[in-house]
């Protein structure tokens, strides 16, 4: 992970490569000998490649899969059946997909979207947004015979979803002969994040293309989860919550007792990290070579949950890039979970790394 001082030395040599030490050390206000270190220091981590302060291009995260117009209503008081409830309502880009690649931007990485948008005023939203959050959405496709997909959740006053409906029609377009056109895009990029919102057909044939990436999947739902089942073995990192998890073993998961006898099935199956949620209970990790732990959320005003659990898979996929431990990487993604979930839209516009990192500094004081 670079430092604070490392990110402002990379920043600089991005515009000047070529630019002396003794430059760098008076725009940074500190001494020659103090670059010359933190120089070293970002050639062994393999930031900067050799003369010239040459920095190594960024790894590309590819994600496939949904992205929607969510339309959030928050009540102020709990709702009485049969009638009107006074609140907010609110709409924000979303779609699980859409999120992560969002956040994993806003956490500094080079990502590239493939979703399907609708030639409305929706779909235009979302791309200036999510363009504009610093995704690549060149290689998606804006489609005109199908709308936009949409996603309408209702909250109660402490923030946890009631109910919620969506109509995502549009993401059947994502069909293997849309697909095979961006098959160079698959090839590669260093890691792939997929949701199960996918086709069965579209998930078999991004599997049969992936060759050496990291296969991130986040399972959506108890019943589009069942979607992955064929392809369990190709991943890497497996992220369901309880009702999933069950769904994907066929092993009740009543309580957090059981979740150690659920992640081994999974990893029976051929997945290399289960994260399993919890809710307010918090995550279970376990490796396939044996670690586990249990990972306790951090403290939040909730204001909204939607978002939190893609928020969690891009701190995942962070943690995956930044080289973290097993422990650092649970912290870091829990983190963003409740960053996010502490703000009414779906996304944290203020998300990032330094923010983050300030949160931990919080919770965790010696990290």
């Amino acid at each position: 992970m670079t430092t604070q001082r490392e990110q402002q030395i990379l920043d600089i040599v991005q515009q000047n490569p070529l630019i002396a030490q003794q430059t760098l050390a008076d725009q940074l206000g500190i001494s020659r000998s103090a670059v010359a270190v933190h120089l070293m220091n970002l050639m062994q981590k393999g930031e900067i490649l050799g003369k010239g302060y040459v920095i190594a291009p960024k790894k590309q995260v590819l994600v496939v899969g949904g992205a929607n117009m969510d339309i959030s209503g928050n009540l102020s008081i709990e709702p009485q059946a049969g009638d009107s409830t006074p609140g907010q309502v609110l709409t924000s880009a979303g779609g699980v997909a859409r999120n992560i690649a969002e956040n994993l931007a806003r956490l500094g990485h080079k990502v590239k979207l493939l979703t399907a948008l609708g030639n409305d005023i929706y779909g235009q939203k979302l791309l200036e947004h999510t363009q504009q959050a610093g995704v690549d959405m060149s290689d998606s496709w804006i489609l005109n015979q199908s709308p936009t997909s949409t996603y309408l959740s209702i909250h109660l006053p402490d923030g946890n979803m009631l109910a919620a409906v969506n109509d995502m029609a549009i993401l059947e377009e994502i069909n293997s002969a849309r697909l095979q056109e961006k098959q160079d895009k698959l090839k590669n990029a260093s890691c792939v994040v997929l949701d199960c919102n996918l086709s069965p057909a579209s998930l078999e044939y991004l599997f049969s293309q992936v060759q050496n990436a990291a296969v991130f999947v986040d399972t959506v739902s108890a019943v589009k989860c069942q979607r992955i089942l064929p392809w369990l073995e190709w991943v890497h990192t497996l992220k369901p919550n309880r009702l999933e998890a069950e769904t994907l073993t066929g092993i009740s998961l009543d309580h957090p007792k059981q979740a150690p006898i659920v992640a081994q099935a999974l990893h029976d199956k051929g997945v290399k990290q289960v994260v399993l949620s919890f809710a307010e209970l918090g995550l279970f990790f376990s490796h396939h070579k044996g670690e586990q732990f249990w990972q306790n959320p951090i403290p939040a005003q909730i204001m909204n949950v939607t978002g939190a659990g893609d928020a969690l898979c891009a701190g995942l996929v962070h943690g995956f890039f930044d080289n973290l431990s097993s422990v650092q990487t649970m912290q870091f993604a829990s983190a963003c979970a409740a960053f996010t979930a502490s703000t009414h839209a779906t996304n944290h516009p203020s998300l990032s790394k330094a923010a983050i990192q300030h949160l931990l500094k919080q919770h965790y004081p010696n990290h």
